[in-house]
């Protein structure tokens, strides 16, 4: 069995690379629809400072407006422990700790971003012109990062708590989102509400162009709130997250003669069924706000409940 302290870097290390993923994806689509007005003119940054910072009402208030100021709270604020600058930092600190158990490549790559997102010239290009270039060029690495991650990792026990760490963190990421964009209608999916009015969150997910393909309906909130939470073809959805946890916690286990794994094999099973068999007609009777906090909150006990097991903590 992999040493706990291992496990805990590469597990973490991939939890902050799709973080900044995650927050790249956002801070370029608002950037972009914060151009054109005319797509939805309610669009300021407080969601994105709501998510990637721990700003106050007030605080937000100020900055929502603020392009400048919010790219360099989202991208390269020190303070700021969810900017772009301190997730990649710490994504660096993780992949130094477990160096012998990533490849070269990957080492590399990361260190290329790292050593981009730190540069003095960067933070100055994000407030001006170059703020999109900019942006653009990180999403490059982030996907570079990714693809090398897929290309050249063996498929070891490491790979499954790399794994873990992005799925675990991707499904978290996708709930947030979906939770500040249906609290604009009050989580009433009889709201009436164009599909253009959700292109926010679906192009943050890298999803618009699938519902355009996929969804007909004459209900978008619906459509919307299946795709982000119930579609398996999805790879930001929360059932394809939850999908790929399932399948590298049953490698991780079977590896592991741990007393808990049989608690929370059952915990993580019942999360996964709770999510699969749930329907949206079963939602809009009850609550998405709801439902969507209690997936959450139990996502987030199951790794809570993983790394008690397999990283040591108290």
């Amino acid at each position: 069995m992999m040493l706990s302290r291992i496990a805990d870097s590469l597990f973490w290390l991939n939890r902050y690379m799709e973080r900044a993923d995650g927050l790249l994806r956002v801070t370029r689509t608002n950037y972009i629809m914060s151009l054109d007005k005319g797509v939805d003119s309610s669009l300021t940054w407080r969601p994105a400072l709501n998510i990637f910072s721990r700003l106050d009402e007030e605080q937000c208030a100020l900055l929502e407006y603020d392009t400048p100021g919010a790219l360099k709270k989202l991208l390269v604020e020190g303070e700021n422990v969810n900017s772009l600058k301190v997730i990649v930092t710490r994504a660096r600190e993780n992949a130094r700790g477990a160096q012998d158990h990533i490849t070269k490549e990957v080492w590399e790559q990361l260190n290329q971003m790292y050593h981009l997102v730190n540069q003095p010239a960067f933070a100055n290009d994000i407030m001006g012109y170059k703020a999109l270039e900019s942006i653009d060029g990180l999403m490059r690495h982030s996907l570079l990062y990714n693809g090398i991650t897929e290309a050249t990792m063996p498929r070891a026990l490491g790979w499954r708590f790399l794994n873990l760490g992005r799925y675990i963190e991707r499904s978290l990421l996708t709930i947030e989102m979906a939770d500040r964009q249906f609290a604009a209608i009050q989580y009433d999916l009889q709201t009436p509400r164009d599909i253009l009015q959700w292109k926010y969150l679906l192009l943050s997910l890298s999803g618009y162009e699938l519902h355009l393909k996929m969804y007909r309906t004459s209900n978008p909130n619906k459509d919307v709130l299946h795709q982000v939470m119930f579609d398996q073809n999805f790879t930001r959805s929360v059932i394809y997250s939850l999908s790929r946890i399932d399948r590298y916690f049953a490698d991780v286990i079977a590896e592991s003669t741990h007393v808990d794994n049989v608690s929370l094999a059952r915990y993580f099973k019942n999360l996964y069924s709770h999510v699969r068999y749930t329907d949206v007609d079963d939602i809009t009777r009850d609550s998405v706000q709801t439902f969507l906090a209690d997936v959450k909150s139990r996502i987030l006990e199951f790794s809570k409940r993983l790394a008690q097991s397999f990283f040591s903590y108290s």
